[in-house]
């Protein structure tokens, strides 16, 4: 029933050999106890709930030992729990039925039924953490300053939501492109992370040492610092695939005679690819969740909120239309001119 998978303090699910367990926290929000305490996905927790509340017995299948036994319940099971930790609800989830749906078991009870749900488990806790680490509006950001590779920064500003974006480096005849601000708020201010590190992991303490940053004040002065690396593509040289055996002198004569005479072999080089991207988030209100968020774990993201960032300032401006100019009146007293056919 709905009024009774409100009252849960915990939801625990198992499924083959893994077992996740959800939270309820004194402010009603809900923690991920399996996946290092973070936030979890109240969208997906709701979703699987309601499906479960949804879903009704069909009809009774059996009582016989023998014959629940062929339902295959086993470890694959949904709990709601108290506060302390006692189940308030509980549902053992066989095999599914060749014609639909799903053998369950309710609570410690020898009843086989067949109820209607079709509800996919997904006991990796990792799915279960709330993936997004900032809401942030794009129509409530009033500035955002931009690094650039080449060092320095592009700063765009607007006085009011519904102002142009404008910019004192502004090059002569051309405009802040919005299309492009626009697009880099949407992707910055949903920021979800992908997966997570520990924060003295060797290749996040790598990725922080070729940051750019993109710092988003609002319009009730509000500052956001987002500061997204990763380790860069390197090329290097190839090592040989079959070395010279040590002490051989040989081999390198017979690669002399190999190459065309006076052409020195090129050496190859070999190209690994850049890494993984990490964000880390600042935000100017101390009691912003993402503060507290950022000291657990290293935050890997979409590679693309990378790339797409600006490669020089000139990305972001687009030549200004011409002026329209003003029609021209007829003096007093005379007819304007008739247009050309």
């Amino acid at each position: 029933a709905r009024d009774l998978a409100e009252k849960a303090a915990q939801f625990r699910l198992s499924d083959q050999g893994q077992t996740l367990a959800l939270l309820r926290q004194p402010d009603g929000t809900w923690r991920n106890a399996s996946y290092y305490d973070l936030p979890a996905s109240l969208t997906k927790l709701a979703g699987f709930i309601g499906q479960l509340v949804e879903a009704q017995p069909q009809r009774l299948v059996t009582t016989q030992p023998e014959r629940l036994a062929r339902l295959e319940f086993k470890d694959t099971r949904v709990e709601l729990l108290d506060g302390a930790g006692q189940p308030l609800w509980s549902v053992t989830l066989g095999k599914s039925a060749e014609t639909g749906g799903r053998f369950v078991r309710f609570g410690t009870e020898n009843k086989g039924y067949l109820a209607n749900l079709n509800a996919w488990l997904d006991a990796d806790a990792k799915n279960w953490a709330e993936a997004q680490l900032l809401d942030l509006k794009p129509d409530t950001i009033a500035q955002m300053a931009l690094s650039l590779p080449a060092g320095g920064e592009l700063v765009v500003t607007r006085a009011k939501q519904d102002e142009a974006w404008t910019a004192a480096a502004t090059p002569a005849g051309q405009r802040v492109k919005a299309d492009k601000i626009t697009s880099l708020l949407a992707a910055l201010g949903t920021l979800r992370f992908s997966d997570t590190r520990a924060r003295d992991d060797a290749e996040v303490a790598t990725a922080q040492a070729h940051t750019r940053s993109v710092k988003l004040t609002t319009f009730d002065g509000k500052t956001v610092v987002i500061a997204l690396g990763r380790k860069p593509e390197e090329k290097k040289l190839k090592a040989p695939a079959n070395p010279p055996p040590a002490g051989n002198l040989a081999l390198p004569g017979k690669l002399e005679a190999a190459k065309p005479a006076g052409q020195p072999l090129a050496p190859e080089m070999e190209t690994i690819p850049a890494g993984p991207v990490f964000v880390a988030i600042t935000h100017s209100d101390p009691a912003a969740p993402v503060n507290a968020l950022m000291q657990r774990r290293a935050f890997q993201v979409a590679e693309y909120v990378y790339t797409s960032l600006p490669k020089d300032a000139a990305e972001l401006f687009e030549p200004a239309p011409a002026p329209v100019a003003p029609p021209t009146l007829a003096a007093p007293g005379h007819a304007a001119p008739s247009p050309k056919p």
